[in-house]
């Protein structure tokens, strides 16, 4: 077997691999022998069959699997035996007539093309300065909490026949709504609850009905949101007749232990207790965000090399898929479908480029993925896979996904990716300069630009 570099510019690698037909023959005569002791023919004792006898037999098919393994095991030895990584799956392109090569009497010879990683050295952590912002949680933040609580813990009684709607009342009504006078799918309800100012209704639903009484039948006329969801719909005149049956006004929710105890705690401490927990729960885990921001901002402005053209193409590929199926942001409107390829490759690039680096930098701590993290983030997936499969009407159950994962490498990759990135990005920020920088609520709880993802 010959292995020749024929090209290496840039991350382009391209190799030819040559295997004479004896060398073929060699390895399926070897191969047949091992087979020969499980083979039974007409006219042999079992195993006895001669080895020239089971290649016409079994020779093409034989040869088919050596040609396979042939090619799996130098389209990675070439790359590994020069100490290079394929940035991509390496594919051959073989020459020649294929058929004479199974036939035993042509040799093998075939090109392996690929992108490697690149190869750099990254930045010693241990000098970067980082500042991570942090909020207190004040008695206000509790409060504010308690009230939330209170309000969905909110109970109605039932207003006198005779007695308008208010805003905070809750109304039950019949409705069906039209288009042009045409009933449209989906437009008619009946037993509906909604609460008066709550806004959860199409802009404009709510405010009709306020002054109504039990019984009365409103022609609610409303214009759906151009950015409604079900597309039909969008930015349409209709028209509701609505029917009410029920007026229920509100009772104040008091914020005591008899509150707590609804909720199943022991008292209003213990409620106050466990709601601070969450929100520094919550302050924590937004205070990450941001310095987990900043950091992937200092490494990608620290490190400048070469990137696999078809990782970031397969990069940017995903992104573009997403961004055709969401509906433009306020800035993006204006811009054309090439400028906004353009951003998105300059992003897709930083993706790349902040992926291969958190990689070497874990690589070279030796930074690990617990197998019970790992484990437990595949169950949680599974879960979420089977839910969505059943809603689409399809006969499965989280264990069968559950299989799917443990037995795909490639699936099981992408799940232990994001967990490995967080871990390197935790061990950075341990090693790092770190200083809190106290701020206010509503500044932490700014999205730090999009927070985008290393990879």
């Amino acid at each position: 077997m010959e292995v020749i570099e024929k090209s290496a510019e840039g991350l382009d690698r391209h190799f030819t691999v040559k295997v004479s037909a004896a060398e073929l023959d060699k390895k399926l005569t070897a191969r047949l022998e091992k087979m020969k002791g499980r083979v039974q023919l007409k006219g042999f004792r079992k195993g006895k069959a001669p080895v020239s006898f089971l290649k016409k037999m079994y020779g093409r098919g034989v040869m088919g699997e050596i040609v396979q393994d042939i090619v799996n095991e130098t389209s990675t030895k070439a790359f590994s035996d020069r100490n290079l990584q394929p940035a991509t799956q390496p594919h051959p392109h073989f020459h020649g007539d294929m058929e004479a090569v199974m036939e035993g009497k042509a040799d093998l010879e075939y090109d392996v093309h690929a992108e490697v990683l690149p190869s750099f050295e990254p930045m010693d952590v241990a000098t970067l300065k980082l500042s991570r912002p942090v909020a207190d949680v004040e008695d206000g933040d509790i409060d504010e909490a308690l009230k939330n609580i209170a309000d969905q813990q909110k109970s109605y009684t039932a207003r006198d026949k005779k007695e308008k709607a208010q805003k905070g009342d809750l109304l039950v009504i019949d409705y069906v709504g039209s288009i042009d006078g045409v009933e449209f799918d989906g437009g008619k309800g009946e037993g509906q609850e909604i609460v008066l100012g709550s806004g959860r209704f199409i802009p404009g639903f709510e405010d009709q009905l306020e002054g109504s009484k039990v019984g009365d039948e409103v022609s609610v006329k409303v214009t759906f949101p151009e950015e409604y969801g079900a597309k039909t719909l969008a930015g349409k005149d209709a028209v509701f007749a609505v029917t009410v049956t029920e007026i229920k006004a509100p009772e104040e929710t008091k914020i005591d232990d008899e509150l707590a105890k609804k909720l199943g705690l022991e008292s209003l401490d213990e409620l106050k207790s466990r709601i601070r927990e969450r929100i520094e729960a919550d302050y924590k885990r937004l205070s990450r965000g941001h310095i987990k921001r900043a950091l992937l901002d200092k490494l990608d402005a620290a490190h400048d090399f070469e990137l696999p053209k078809g990782m970031v193409e397969a990069e940017f590929n995903q992104i573009w898929a997403q961004v055709e199926n969401a509906e433009r942001d306020e800035e993006d409107k204006d811009k054309s479908e090439d400028e906004l390829k353009e951003e998105y490759r300059k992003i897709a690039g930083r993706r790349v480029r902040l992926g291969l680096v958190l990689a070497e930098i874990g690589k070279r701590a030796e930074v690990k993925v617990p197998s019970d993290l790992l484990q437990r983030a595949i169950q949680e997936q599974a879960l979420r896979d089977a839910q969505i499969l059943q809603m689409q009407g399809q006969d499965i159950n989280p264990q069968q996904v559950l299989q799917y994962y443990q037995r795909d490498p490639q699936a099981l990759a992408q799940i232990r990716a994001p967990l490995f990135e967080e871990r390197v990005v935790d061990y950075i920020i341990e090693r790092a300069a770190v200083t809190d920088k106290k701020v206010t609520k509503e500044d932490l709880q700014k999205d730090p630009e999009g927070e985008d993802e290393a990879a």
